[in-house]
C-alpha cells in the first residue's frame, strides 16, 4: 500500500513467516522480512513505515489470496499453488540461501510454546538435500502470540474431527 503511494520500487522480498494453519487463521508475519528497496536491503517494517497497516490489511489479504485469485481469474488459483510447489521443492533440494527462511509445515518440536506433535508452518532454513531445522530465537509480542495460538487452536480443533471421523468410520 504505502510503498506505492510513495512509487518505491521494492524489488525483491525475503523472510516474510506463515505462521500455523493454511487457512483464514493462517499469520503471516512481516515482522522478520527484508525486502530490497531501492537496491539497499532493510526491514520490511522500517520500508513501510504502517505498522497499523501491517497487522490488519497485510494479514487479511495474505489470508484471503486464495480466494482473490479465484475472484479475480474466475478460475482456480493453481497456479499459484503450483508455483508456491516449485519455490519449496527447490528449497528443499537446494536449501534455502544464507540468512534467509522460508515457512513450511513440519512436526512441532515444541518451539514457540507450540506443543510438540502437530503439524504447524514455522520458519526454517533447510540444508541442501532437504535436512531443515525450524529457525529459533525469533522475538514474539503479544499480537503474534495470540495470532499464533488463535491458528494453533483451529488446527487442534481439525486433528480432533479427524480423529473422531476416523473412529467412526472405523466402527
Amino acid at each position: 500500500k504505502q510503498w506505492y503511494q510513495r512509487r518505491v520500487a521494492i524489488t525483491a522480498g525475503m523472510n516474510v513467516i506463515i505462521w500455523g494453519n493454511h487457512s483464514g487463521t493462517q499469520f503471516p508475519d512481516a515482522r522478520h522480512a527484508s525486502v530490497v528497496l531501492n537496491g539497499v536491503i532493510q526491514p520490511l517494517t522500517g520500508a513501510l513505515s504502517d505498522d497499523a497497516w501491517i497487522k490488519s490489511d497485510f494479514i487479511t489479504t495474505v489470508q484471503s489470496r486464495g480466494a482473490a485469485v479465484i475472484k479475480a481469474r474466475g478460475l482456480s488459483s493453481a497456479m499459484s499453488a503450483a508455483k508456491a510447489i516449485g519455490d519449496h521443492t527447490r528449497d528443499w533440494w537446494f536449501g534455502t540461501k544464507e540468512g534467509e527462511f522460508t515457512s513450511m509445515g513440519v512436526i512441532s518440536d515444541g518451539s514457540y510454546n507450540i506443543p510438540a506433535g502437530i503439524i504447524y508452518s514455522f520458519p526454517v532454513t533447510i540444508q541442501a538435500g532437504g535436512k531443515w531445522s525450524i529457525v529459533q530465537g525469533l522475538k514474539q509480542d503479544d499480537f503474534a502470540t495470540e495470532k499464533m495460538v488463535a491458528t494453533y487452536n483451529e488446527l487442534q480443533e481439525e486433528a480432533t474431527e479427524a480423529a473422531k471421523l476416523a473412529a467412526e468410520a472405523d466402527n
